[in-house]
């Protein structure tokens, strides 16, 4: 199984995409990461309504991984639109004398490769993890060499 590493986007426009790096914004990455995770608990949500997403693959199937504390399962919503990925969710939370809603959400590109109609998604213990199987013409065929 091969973990690639995805967190927060980069406003600069740079950073993690799926299948590979830009060359110098890893650094930049984890400085906004160790920055965003620090501050996120004065702030109280993560900037821009976001939340860390962790992509990881094996030969049959990409996985997204989204740590949705508080969040009840009837207030997440997945959906594929465009090649990509679409997560918002909402929970409320008590301030003061009322009660206010924070919605959060997030957009994952997801390959080509995708079947769209075998896509599943399970929540439990506070943690959403999507399955995107492949196609079968994307996974790795072995073929075998003979000798003449």
């Amino acid at each position: 199984m091969r973990f690639i590493h995805y967190t927060q986007p980069n406003a600069r426009g740079t950073g993690t995409f799926f299948g590979g790096r830009y060359p110098r914004a890893d650094i930049e990455n984890q400085i906004d990461w160790l920055f965003g995770t620090a501050l996120a608990g004065i702030a109280g949500t993560p900037r821009g309504g976001q939340f860390p997403v962790d992509l990881y693959e094996d030969k049959d199937n990409t996985y997204v991984r989204a740590e949705l504390p508080g969040v009840n399962r009837d207030a997440i919503g997945v959906e594929i639109v465009d090649g990509s990925l679409s997560i918002q969710a909402s929970r409320k939370e008590k301030s003061g004398e009322g009660e206010n809603t924070v919605s959060f959400n997030r957009l994952v590109s997801i390959p080509d490769e995708v079947q769209a109609d075998k896509v599943s998604a399970a929540y439990e213990n506070g943690v959403l993890t999507v399955t995107l199987p492949r196609k079968e013409e994307a996974k790795p065929k072995k073929i075998t060499v003979s000798v003449n």
